[in-house]
């Protein structure tokens, strides 16, 4: 596909990756009813979809994967390791500290990205780009503090001193190592991309964030074995459509975009997820939630129009 061509099939494709990541939540929330610990989801999660990858990497890529420089293969698992540590680290902080708190941090991803794209890359982003950005996320703030703000009388949130003390510091130290690591997984994806191949480079990133995941779950006395048939499936529609789908788009992405606008299109997650979660759950989305997606559409909207 011609780069121009690309750019043409860039708003729809960043559509189709933004449903698909948003169905991630509901397969997680099937799998973890079924009783299957969230490490062994994640580690579950990118081993089947390296193991799908195997057959079409090795018999249509093998010649490109063969000419990798030592470089590039660095790169490479050093991209895998960062997306495994998110991985880790988001689930992880989910012990330790509240859904909402865990989101706010972890949805600071785009703003590191924006950050090191301009001084590791030269990506240097428009006013109007950076406005989006703050708006994005800024969306992504109300709606992880949605569930833990109320109305009495007025809004009523947590102070300051409720979220940075114990266990939740912990937990929401590990929510935002979790956005330093998926922001080190998009720079690295940003450069190694523009000359490589989509499938390649995925097959080495997933295969690489499969196996230290799969050491992280063992080290915590986890075992991916003895699940459900019907938990194996949830999971495997996991790797299939949010990390196939989803986040193999984003990474098709980074080849055309800004490491920065990919990180921003990500928080239209939680809108997906809220979408999904209407039709499926019958979770009627909050006013906060709704408010929250104005800003992050908003945002996007700013932001990709000077892509």
């Amino acid at each position: 596909m011609t780069e121009t061509r690309a750019r043409l099939f860039l708003p729809f494709a960043l559509l189709i990756a933004i449903l698909a990541v948003s169905t991630a939540s509901i397969f997680i929330r099937f799998a973890q009813n079924d009783g299957a610990p969230s490490l062994v989801i994640a580690a579950l999660r990118l081993t089947f979809a390296t193991a799908i990858l195997t057959p079409i990497a090795l018999t249509q890529h093998r010649e490109e994967i063969k000419r990798f420089t030592r470089n590039e293969i660095l790169l490479g698992v050093f991209s895998g390791i960062f997306l495994a540590v998110h991985f880790a680290t988001w689930i992880t902080s989910l012990e330790y500290t509240s859904v909402a708190s865990s989101v706010v941090f972890v949805a600071t991803g785009p703003l590191w990205v924006a950050l090191l794209s301009q001084l590791l890359l030269k990506e240097h982003l428009a006013r109007t780009a950076v406005i989006g950005l703050g708006l994005s996320i800024a969306g992504g703030a109300i709606i992880g503090l949605s569930d833990a703000c109320v109305w009495e009388k007025g809004l009523s949130c947590p102070a300051l001193g409720q979220i940075l003390q114990g266990r939740a510091m912990w937990g929401n130290f590990l929510a935002l190592a979790g956005a330093w690591a998926v922001t080190g997984y998009l720079i690295i994806g940003r450069k190694l991309r523009a000359g490589m191949s989509l499938v390649p480079y995925i097959f080495l990133v997933y295969g690489m964030a499969a196996m230290v995941l799969i050491v992280i779950l063992f080290a915590s006395g986890n075992s991916p074995f003895g699940l459900a048939p019907k938990t194996y499936g949830w999971i495997l529609l996991l790797a299939i459509l949010p990390q196939l789908v989803g986040h193999s788009t984003y990474n098709w992405a980074l080849k055309y975009l800004p490491a920065a606008l990919v990180a921003v299109t990500t928080l239209g997650e939680p809108i997906g997820s809220a979408i999904l979660a209407f039709f499926l759950l019958n979770e009627t989305p909050t006013a906060a939630t709704l408010i929250g997606g104005v800003f992050i559409l908003t945002g996007i909207y700013l932001a990709s129009r000077k892509a």
